[in-house]
């Protein structure tokens, strides 16, 4: 279970990651669809933050049960915007970005399913 619990890990961090430099390099993809929702430039930067942030913390043991919070989180806004407001199909890219977001919130899931005994102790956490 070990090893499948990293692919995960793997797989959520990659995706999240690789979405970053589109983001941070104001393609024309992502401006269209933050523009779109409203929130060009701070919400695409913002959730570029976000997706980096809870991406380093999924990779790390101590932390994924958070990132992967998070990871969920963001991903359900990225759902919901494509069932509501963008669409599945995003500048004819087939869906490939609504099965990714599907793709990794089903992972960040697994993980907090798989952490679910910490989430106590987050909740006790005194920030």
């Amino acid at each position: 279970m070990k090893s499948l619990t990293w692919i995960v890990r793997i797989i959520a961090a990659v995706i999240l990651l690789q979405t970053l430099y589109f983001k941070f390099t104001g393609a024309e993809e992502s401006i269209y669809i933050f523009s779109t929702l409203g929130i060009e430039p701070y919400g695409r930067i913002g959730s570029g933050i976000a997706e980096l942030i809870a991406a380093i913390l999924i990779l790390f043991p101590r932390t994924t049960l958070l990132g992967a919070l998070m990871g969920c989180g963001v991903m359900i806004g990225a759902i919901f915007s494509h069932l509501f407001v963008l669409g599945i199909e995003v500048q004819n890219d087939g869906g490939t970005l609504f099965i990714l977001a599907i793709i990794t919130f089903l992972c960040c899931a697994f993980l907090v399913f798989q952490d679910k005994n910490k989430i106590s102790d987050l909740l006790k956490l005194k920030l």
